[in-house]
């Protein structure tokens, strides 16, 4: 009983040759790709929450944004007619004292009053004199840009 080696065996270099396996040496992206999609996720729910400020109504102008370099001062003047300072309330006494110490290039720094829509005019206009009166001349009003109705 002779065996016959046929195309299954390994005989004399004929039939199917197995066929080495390469290590992949490629980087798998998706969990990379998974990671930076959650990622973004964050930041973009993350980000509107990032804003400083006091919750105040801004009144809408047709006026451009501006562009800028560096974080401005910013004075708030909410609808009570509470004046803040970034995010401290102050008497309207304190107001350039405080702006004095806080100014690190003297009084070309930029500052910002934002006063809520709903606010005393009258309130607004007493900080915005006592800045400019105090020598700082870099005022500017914080408003929002109107909407198209």
């Amino acid at each position: 009983m002779a065996m016959s080696m046929g195309t299954g065996g390994k005989a004399g270099g004929r039939g199917r040759r197995r066929a080495r396996r390469v290590p992949v040496s490629e980087i798998n992206v998706t969990p990379l790709v998974d990671v930076m999609l959650v990622l973004l996720i964050i930041f973009m729910v993350a980000a509107p929450m990032m804003t400083v400020g006091v919750p105040i109504d801004l009144p809408e102008t047709q006026a451009q944004a501006m562009n800028s370099d560096t974080q401005p001062i910013t004075i708030s003047v909410n609808p009570d007619g509470q004046i803040f300072l970034q995010e401290t309330e102050i008497p309207i006494d304190e107001v350039v004292p405080k702006l004095e110490a806080i100014a690190t290039t003297g009084y070309n720094e930029r500052i910002y009053v934002r006063g809520d829509a709903n606010a005393d005019y009258g309130t607004v206009m007493k900080v915005m004199a006592r800045i400019s009166a105090a020598g700082f001349k870099n005022i500017g009003l914080v408003t929002l840009q109107e909407q198209d109705s």
